[in-house]
């Protein structure tokens, strides 16, 4: 057999306290607050920051240049994707064409949805399957594709 096998594995992670992790995963070079939980089954890449109590649910992919605030809620097969595509295909690596994703504090995703690069403040809910492609700026509940204010929050 040729080729590289990549083994799963938690690597260069930076813990605060009271970090949960169940296995298998695979986390590496990214830095985890107090209290943070991480399900089976996640990927969490390298220059990647989550805030303490921040959960993240199984089968969630956090690529490079993500930061999640606090007391946040990451759903079950949550997808970020720092690559816009913007020449036409992937950027193959050269992270110059790669993207930054910032979520604030207290914001809820639900499962299923996809977050490009963009930044939302803090206290939003992202519905079931939403696909967020532009900044939220404002609190409140946003769903669809692509993701729309429903409400405010009360």
């Amino acid at each position: 057999m040729t080729g590289t096998l990549r083994q799963v594995g938690i690597v260069d992670v930076t813990m605060g306290t009271g970090v949960t992790i169940t296995e298998p995963a695979n986390l590496y070079g990214c830095v985890l607050g107090d209290d943070v939980f991480v399900g089976p089954f996640v990927e969490i890449q390298k220059q990647v920051s989550i805030g303490a109590r921040t959960r993240v649910q199984s089968h969630s992919f956090i690529c490079e240049f993500v930061t999640i605030g606090t007391d946040c809620f990451v759903g079950h097969g949550v997808m970020f994707i720092n690559d816009t595509f913007a020449s036409g295909g992937p950027a193959r690596g050269d992270r110059s064409k790669w993207r930054s994703t910032s979520i604030g504090d207290g914001v809820s995703i639900g499962s299923n949805a996809t977050i490009m690069p963009v930044s939302i403040c803090s206290g939003v809910v992202i519905g079931a399957g939403a696909v967020v492609t532009r900044d939220i700026k404002e609190p409140g509940i946003y769903a669809g594709n692509p993701a729309r204010k429903l409400r405010a929050l009360t």
